[in-house]
Formats: C-alpha cells, structure tokens, sequence
C-alpha cells in the first residue's frame, strides 16, 4: 500500500510575519519550517509503514524553494520519496486553486491513502482536506484521533464534544489527523543523513497540465481586499497587594467581561 502525505513550509509562529505589497504573506522575508500539524500526519504514516499495514511513504508539497526545508525534515523523519510542485505561477494561490494543483499532483503519485494535518498553522482554514477529497472522488475522514487500516479499509476514531466516533472508509480514502494523534518522532541523526540522498522531484503547472490562469492572484476564488499591521501592546494592569487585590482582580476580570 502506498500513502501519500501531504505536508507544508509554513512561517514560524514565533517570528514576525509580514504582507508583500501584493496582499499576499512575505513568505520570503521570515524563516520557516515544517508545519507542526503536518508532522503529526507524518507520524501517521511512519506507524502505519511499521505495523506492516504499508510498504511506502511519499511527500508532497506546494510552495516556494524553500519549501524544499520541510521536505527534507520530513524524509529525515522516515518515508521514501518526495514531490515538490514549484512554479512561480503559484504565487497567491488560495484553497481552492491548491487543491486543484494537489490533486493533480496526487493523480500523477499515485496513492491508496492520503494522510495530511487538520489544518496548516499559517491559515488555519482547515479546508484542504475536504476539497482534495471531492476533486479526487475519495471518502474523506477528518480530524481523526488515530487510524490502523484493515483488509481494504481505513479505520478512524474521532473525537466528538459528546463521544468517540468510529468511522471506516474503503481505501483509497484521504484522512486528515489532529494533534492528539500521537507525539510525532524526532528525526534522528541516521535519518537526517539518508534524507540528503532520497528521492526529490520537482514538478512544475505545466508537468501537471495546470494552466497558469487557473491559479496564482488571477485565479483565486478569493481576495485579500487590506491588511493592517498588528497593534501595539498596550501596558497591562498592575494590581498591588494591599489587603484587597483578589477583590480588584475580580472587579478587573468583570469589567472586561472575563468572568
């Protein structure tokens, strides 16, 4: 069985992101790294792969060269192989033009089950997965707790606010995976060294017979119309202990309606 994880180089959360003139995040003017719910999805699959229930692990990525960075954590980690779609046409595409160059791209793998994060940390739309899965015409189980696959079926258990679901899909089905799914490995020194020598293709929109049009600013289904930059931090309050701060502290709370 080969699964097929997607994975994304996104900003790191700690540092200061900013927008391109274009409205569009400067993607090139803060580090990055492997979105840490992907590694989640990435984990996913390397148990799979050791209870035998799988015989190999591709990647697959859409971003700028740097994207590259998060590939090859990903190798490091375990898997065989990798795609990386890079085109400068791609600039600015939204959730729906990335599905549509995902999708080609899964078509073009190969793939018995797609396994990806529950959403990316940078836009947190949490959309992808159920777009893939319609333009692929896969049964799609998200936000799944744990899954094993069994005869020719994946197995699912989602947490719900009133139970623990149960859901079964026939392969070939895309699962995306929450943080509770299991702690993701550490890539260990041996790993990181065989991920310089695996496998990495580049494909461009013309490998994927994508047109140009299609994706990018020109045509996203949808616009950033401004951005702003975040506001300053305002000096907080300071509550001084003079026999009466826990009845400040909770006129404080109230009066900013955190009670």
């Amino acid at each position: 069985m080969k699964i097929a994880v997607l994975i994304k180089y996104v900003p790191e959360a700690t540092a200061t992101w900013r927008f391109a003139d274009d409205r569009a995040l400067d993607r090139d003017g803060v580090e990055g790294r492997l979105s840490e719910l992907d590694e989640y999805a990435v984990e996913q699959a390397l148990r799979l792969v050791e209870a035998g229930a799988a015989t190999e692990i591709g990647y697959l990525t859409m971003g700028p060269p740097r994207a590259v960075d998060a590939v090859r954590k990903a190798l490091a980690m375990g898997g065989d192989r990798a795609v990386h779609v890079l085109d400068d046409a791609l600039h600015g595409t939204d959730a729906m033009g990335t599905s549509l160059v995902l999708a080609a791209a899964l078509g073009r793998m190969g793939f018995d089950l797609v396994i990806c994060g529950m959403a990316s940390t940078d836009a947190e739309m949490s959309v992808l997965p159920a777009m893939l899965a319609e333009r692929l015409g896969l049964p799609a189980v998200v936000n799944a707790a744990a899954l094993r696959v069994e005869d020719s079926a994946v197995a699912c258990e989602r947490d719900t606010d009133d139970a623990t679901e149960e859901v079964v899909a026939p392969l070939p089905a895309l699962v995306s995976v929450t943080d509770r799914s299991g702690e993701a490995r550490y890539p260990s020194f041996k790993g990181i060294v065989a991920a310089k020598k695996k496998p990495v293709t580049t494909w461009s929109l013309a490998d994927l017979g994508i047109e140009a049009a299609r994706v990018g600013t020109g045509g996203a289904a949808t616009e950033v119309l401004t951005v702003q930059p975040r506001p300053p931090r305002e000096a907080g309050t300071v509550i001084t202990d003079e026999g009466d701060a826990a009845a400040r502290l909770a006129d404080f709370l109230a009066a900013n309606k955190l009670l």
